[in-house]
């Protein structure tokens, strides 16, 4: 099987307490929900900085910088769109003191699929009872803190 690239960017977005946002997807096509980071696709001639920086911005409200790169990973995966990709992430850790988020800037699509959204400690990562993405976060941000 062929499978699409996908540059993506992908943000940890932390608060003052050390805990993650993370949104939960309802795929449409009857596979379980799953949680994960903010972020997505780079667009063609964009950065993975610049689309960090318009993703987080896009699905939270929150204008940061997102640093530099922290993670990279390639990983292959089913789109919530349904294409079989083979992704190349860049993750950002951006720190934030907001409480709140502001999805008003959310597609049609994701308004659809990302209905949910909750700040969690890595410790209570499984007491989500859902897969999340990606599967190492704890690690990524118990290193990422450091």
């Amino acid at each position: 099987m062929t499978r699409t690239p996908r540059p993506a960017a992908r943000v940890l977005l932390v608060d003052q307490t050390g805990r993650i946002l993370l949104f939960r997807f309802t795929p449409e096509d009857g596979r379980p929900p799953f949680w994960c980071t903010v972020g997505g696709a780079v667009d063609p001639g964009e950065s993975y900085e610049a689309a960090a920086r318009r993703a987080l911005y896009a699905e939270t409200g929150i204008i940061a910088d997102p640093g530099p790169e922290i993670f990279r990973r390639e990983v292959e995966f089913l789109t919530i769109e349904g294409v079989e990709v083979t992704a190349d992430e860049r993750y950002f850790l951006v720190r934030t003191d907001a409480a709140e988020i502001d999805t008003a800037s959310h597609t049609e699509l994701e308004q659809r699929v990302m209905q949910h959204w909750r700040w969690v400690s890595p410790a209570d990562l499984a007491a989500l009872g859902e897969r999340y993405f990606p599967e190492d976060l704890p690690a990524m941000i118990e290193e990422a803190l450091r």
